[in-house]
């Protein structure tokens, strides 16, 4: 039994719970996988693979090895992502894949395999960030705050594994919430908030087109292949200072309502792998309204500079000014300058929030996943 999931059994509730972690911003270039199998509500097992990514998309960009702590080098021995897939598939057979922000991790499947030259195949899926967007009631709805506040106490977050173990204690969770006993499955949770079943549509290789991540990385030849030098190394680590806000488009009016960033007010703060400009558009054109600084409407700030918001939503006060956890001491006493309390807006949304305000704190990587988007190549 996997430590932290409850020992509950709940007749039904079947699923296999997933994590990817990338090799660079292209959905497609997994270099991890954690697989969790639940059987009635309890894990039964468990697997982990590390993979290189398909050819021609297996660079590693500093910014995701930052994140997850994969380098190159303990890939290069490991099987590429088609083949991990296969072992995959055969572990999880015919089950529901359930991930926080499925999205995005059913989209490094299907993008995966696009430009591996395989089918891609038919899976259904459900979402553990939308589903706790809808029932819990969080600060921040990041992986490690939805797994805590469903009882589990997280591993290392961005390992593969952890983090489907942690998905998986998060759904089991929501389903003996709001199913009554005796009647829990995923569709009995995803019908109780009026949601169902996703679906990754079957499509046999070099037929149909391509998914827009695949597309959009195509457009960008030598980018993320590890045996193309770059035209200079240097700028590859770099993360974007925008000393200009840009302009706050409006939200798209054909926009998906369900998207979790579907009506919400965002502000951003810090550095993330694109321009301002470019992540309030994409922001937009799921729904949301932007502004350029923290008020009473934000209902969302993006903090960069690789912080896990989860640490900030709890990070203690010292004579009255919230401490940095990243920091060698509080905000603006001698911290890391740099540090993301360091951030007027993200103060301002921190003191907010002791006040009662709601104000997700979203990282710069559950951004990126829900706007579904690799970095753009002017992030370069």
């Amino acid at each position: 039994m996997i430590a932290g999931i409850a020992p509950v059994r709940q007749p039904g509730l079947d699923f296999t719970a997933i994590d990817f972690e990338t090799a660079n911003g292209f959905r497609g270039s997994a270099c991890q996988l954690g697989a969790v199998r639940v059987r009635d509500g309890l894990p039964a097992s468990r697997a982990v693979w590390l993979m290189r990514p398909p050819a021609g998309f297996d660079r590693f960009d500093p910014r995701n090895v930052r994140i997850h702590g994969i380098h190159a080098d303990r890939v290069a021995d490991a099987p590429r992502f088609a083949e991990v897939y296969d072992a995959f598939a055969a572990f999880a057979g015919d089950d529901v894949l359930v991930a926080h922000n499925a999205g995005f991790d059913l989209g490094v499947i299907e993008s995966g395999l696009e430009v591996s030259g395989r089918d891609v195949p038919a899976h259904d899926y459900a979402c553990t960030l939308t589903l706790a967007r809808r029932i819990y009631d969080l600060p921040s709805y990041a992986l490690p705050s939805a797994a805590r506040e469903a009882g589990f106490a997280p591993g290392r977050h961005h390992d593969a594994l952890a983090d489907a173990e942690a998905c998986a204690a998060i759904l089991v969770d929501l389903a003996r919430r709001m199913c009554p006993p005796g009647e829990a499955t995923v569709d009995a949770l995803l019908a109780s908030q009026g949601l169902r079943r996703s679906r990754l549509t079957a499509r046999a290789a070099g037929t149909g087109r391509e998914s827009r991540p695949t597309r959009q990385a195509r457009t960008m030849p030598g980018l993320f292949d590890a045996t193309i030098p770059l035209a200079d190394d240097r700028t590859l680590p770099d993360l974007m200072r925008w000393p200009d806000e840009g302009v706050n488009p409006e939200p798209a009016a054909d926009a998906d309502p369900g998207h979790p960033l579907y009506g919400q007010v965002v502000v951003f703060t810090g550095g993330i792998g694109m321009s301002r400009q470019e992540a309030k558009n994409r922001a937009a054109q799921r729904g949301a309204a932007t502004a350029n600084r923290v008020n009473g409407r934000t209902t969302m700030l993006v903090v960069g500079d690789g912080v896990d918001p989860a640490e900030l939503a709890g990070a203690p006060e010292v004579n009255g000014v919230v401490a940095d956890p990243g920091a060698t001491g509080p905000a603006g006493s001698g911290g890391d300058p740099g540090g993301a309390v360091a951030h007027r807006k993200t103060r301002e949304a921190l003191q907010r929030r002791a006040k009662g305000q709601a104000i997700a704190l979203v990282s710069e990587a559950e951004f990126l996943q829900m706007v579904d988007g690799a970095w753009p190549a002017g992030a370069r």
